[in-house]
């Protein structure tokens, strides 16, 4: 019997990332003249990665962008970001914590992210912490990417886990819509990067930290998910 898994998404719920995704969404704007991004508004531009934070800033200043312009700004945006990881990116509280008492527990921890591969795993080796991850799983790793379930499984089999014993922890509506669509139950933090709160996705259970991310939950989330 494979064993049972914790995955993870990256950008908002166990690391910190808005501050050097703004920097280098407005280091890309910058080049072309467009105001900044306030930090106010990151949480109505991330969670599908670059390509989409460059679309919804300029959806918020109601800007045309065009195909070829997007390509080169996010280039521009991809050069600056890996120029400057870990930047002020830092993990959240209890977050290694909370995949280390999973890991003892005898799950398998992995990362399911938009970010791209490299990126994902560039910043948690900056952070020292990507060896806690079974596997590392991005945007590009795949054909394709969060909301598709597909993402989510692949992530799976490719840790060599269980899709029957396993569970997302994400912070947004992707996450929660993934997990709902491969038919894994899902923790969302409340802390992350959502322009609605998440209980407006109706997760399988709500924390609002990793002290309250414990095997027992997981464990009952899992069998009422089986039943």
């Amino acid at each position: 019997m494979s064993a049972p898994a914790i995955i993870f998404d990256l950008d908002g719920t166990l690391v910190d990332t808005a501050p050097d995704l703004l920097d280098s969404l407005n280091h890309c704007l910058g080049t072309i003249g467009m105001e900044p991004v306030a930090h106010e508004d990151i949480n109505r531009i991330v969670g599908f990665g670059s390509r989409v934070m460059i679309e919804r800033a300029f959806a918020l200043r109601q800007r045309h962008l065009a195909p070829d312009q997007l390509d080169a700004l996010q280039a521009l945006f991809l050069e600056h970001y890996t120029d400057n990881v870990p930047g002020r990116s830092k993990l959240f509280p209890g977050a290694i914590e909370a995949v280390q008492r999973f890991a003892s527990a005898g799950y398998i921890p992995a990362i399911c992210t938009n970010k791209l591969e490299g990126m994902a795993l560039s910043l948690l080796e900056a952070l020292g912490v990507a060896g806690h991850f079974k596997t590392i799983c991005g945007g590009d790793t795949f054909p394709m990417r969060k909301p598709d379930p597909g993402h989510l499984l692949r992530t799976i089999a490719m840790a060599g886990a269980d899709p029957e014993r396993a569970v997302m922890v994400g912070d947004s509506r992707t996450d929660i819509d993934t997990a709902k669509a491969a038919g894994i139950p899902v923790i969302a933090v409340d802390f992350g990067y959502t322009d609605h709160h998440v209980s407006t996705f109706e997760p399988s259970r709500i924390i609002s930290g990793f002290d309250e991310l414990t095997v027992a939950v997981a464990e009952n989330l899992i069998a009422e998910t089986a039943s």
